[in-house]
């Protein structure tokens, strides 16, 4: 039994039929005409989909050497869980993520060995002054903020992260807009014109960076990037001398769906920079398959920094190579009000004075 072929409108997705009159391909609901030919492309454009193909070799990181790891413990904190990595001589009396005591846990163990460590290149002041600088210019920072607020403390961390390579094919299709507007003497017009835009090739990916620590948020870690890799080098335990390392919880192929997500939204947004000439542009559908997808494991250096203000914790981090500074700030909410307040007198005296203009020129 043969079934009934429906066509749906590229524009609103409603159901379209032929229209005798016009001789071309009708939707009812937006009143948008194709002809013929053009809709049979963009159906053939349609099957022709294919689903995502996400697949990796994630054979990261090394077995430790013996010997290689003498000297070197854990610490783990009552409090959130978090292990971390360190020397005999390190002074890890608090978890630089909760802030609450650690206690030793005994030898590094369950854990593999890195490909690459970027070494600190900031130091402890400097992490500091970044501080300082990132309270600079808010103008809805509370006035104590900066005087009674003090640091708890400033930890340099090895975080660890899971680096994704790919060659990724794509084929994207957009749906692109064209706004035209004009008025006459009783109305204002808005004409919105739909288009499809497609674009199939290839982008390469190096060193698409996942954080391996849960304790750490993805948006946090991604906030203080980029990283340069051309500063990293093959990882020896002489780095860790001094500082901390966080013992990843989340593995290599744990990290994959995050990849994949970072890969794909880039392919689509870099695509999207060459549909040029409209209004609007978005990824209506995208199929990407990626060949030659590899990972490798390396530590990455940030320091933390936790404050405490009117009880409570504010936790900042700073890239420890570049010095890129982030976290989030209490706010004076009464001085947003009297900003916002301030805002809208200026807006309403700013229309006052057109109605007035408008008036003196009738």
């Amino acid at each position: 039994m043969a079934g009934l072929m429906e066509y749906k409108c590229p524009c609103c997705g409603g159901a379209i039929a032929f229209d005798s009159a016009s001789q071309k391909m009708k939707c009812p609901y937006c009143d948008t005409e194709f002809d013929v030919e053009t809709l049979r492309s963009y159906d053939a454009d349609l099957k022709s989909d294919a689903p995502d193909t996400l697949h990796w070799e994630t054979q990261a990181g090394t077995e430790w050497q013996d010997g290689e790891t003498d000297g070197m413990v854990t610490y783990v904190c009552n409090s959130c869980g978090g292990e971390i990595v360190g020397d005999a001589n390190t002074a890890a009396t608090s978890c630089p993520f909760c802030g609450n005591p650690v206690v030793m846990g005994g030898n590094l163990s369950g854990v593999l060995r890195p490909d690459y460590v970027i070494p600190f290149k900031l130091d402890k002041n400097a992490a500091k002054a970044g501080l300082m600088q990132h309270l600079k210019g808010k103008r809805l920072l509370p006035k104590l903020f900066k005087d009674q607020n003090h640091i708890d403390e400033i930890k340099g961390i090895y975080v660890p992260f899971w680096l994704f390579d790919a060659d990724a094919d794509a084929d994207i299709r957009y749906r692109c807009t064209r706004v035209h507007t004009w008025s006459d003497s009783k109305y204002d017009y808005v004409e919105t014109s739909y288009f499809s835009a497609f674009r199939s090739g290839n982008i390469g990916f190096e060193r698409v960076p996942v954080d391996g620590s849960s304790k750490l948020a993805d948006d946090l870690m991604e906030s203080i990037e980029p990283f340069d890799f051309s500063g990293a080098v093959d990882f020896q335990t002489a780095y860790l001398a001094g500082y901390l390392a966080d013992k990843y919880d989340v593995n290599a192929e744990q990290s994959i769906e995050r990849a994949n997500q970072r890969i794909k939204t880039s392919t689509e947004q870099a695509f999207a920079s060459t549909v040029q000439g409209y209004s609007t542009v978005r990824a209506e559908s995208s199929s990407v398959q990626l060949a030659n997808g590899k990972a490798k494991y390396a530590l990455y250096p940030v320091w933390l920094l936790n404050t405490t203000w009117n009880g409570q914790q504010y936790t900042f981090a700073m890239n420890g190579q570049t010095g890129k500074f982030v976290g989030d700030l209490p706010m004076d909410k009464g001085a947003y009000w009297r900003w916002f307040g301030l805002t809208a007198l200026i807006g309403s005296a700013a229309v006052y004075a057109l109605a007035q203009l408008i008036h003196l020129i009738l």
